[in-house]
């Protein structure tokens, strides 16, 4: 069903123009990119802060106040941009086997956010300007490694080793749904 979808999205006429721009895939890509540096990096910067690793001068909870609203602008337009990078080669953005395991990692960081943010908040309260809980250092740790596998899968997007247009081992082929392929 996804997979007839993503089929019939391909041939739409935004896609198509998309995907066939001079620039504008280019533009896209590379606010996608830059979008990364603006919530990667201040993410990092709070996980770092929470790891006892940086800014250790500075209450937690002033750190998160000032780098919230930055990693969320920078999220939005992640979001939008990668919607785009997708829209424009479904297909084959689909099937990559990157694709998916870069969204796999999304979801795990995004629980690990909301576990985090849930527990903690935007105010840690008694170890605002102490060393974290454990539990608290695992989820920073947890978000630095989940983010750098995000950022890592998804520049192999790129590249087309896995293709469901070349023979490859049955396991590759599962993974990235590919319709039996005959050479």
């Amino acid at each position: 069903m996804l997979d007839d979808f993503v089929a019939w999205l391909a041939t739409t006429p935004g896609s198509i123009a998309l995907h066939e721009s001079l620039y504008m895939y280019a533009i896209v890509e590379t606010t996608h990119v830059v979008a990364i540096t603006l919530f990667v990096g201040t993410i990092a910067m709070i996980d770092l802060r929470v790891l006892g690793l940086a800014l250790t001068r500075v209450p937690v909870s002033q750190v998160l106040r000032r780098l919230l609203p930055w990693s969320v602008l920078g999220f939005v337009i992640l979001i939008v941009t990668g919607a785009l990078l997708f829209y424009a080669i479904p297909e084959r953005t689909f099937h990559s086997i990157w694709f998916r395991a870069k969204m796999l990692l999304l979801v795990l960081a995004g629980l690990n956010a909301w576990r985090f943010h849930r527990a903690y908040g935007v105010s840690p309260g008694p170890w605002d300007m102490g060393p974290a809980p454990v539990r608290a250092r695992l989820s920073a740790l947890a978000s630095l490694a989940l983010w750098i596998g995000v950022i890592f899968f998804g520049r192999f997007i790129a590249y087309n080793w896995f293709d469901c247009d070349k023979p490859q081992p049955a396991f590759i082929s599962a993974a990235a749904s590919c319709r039996s392929f005959t050479p």
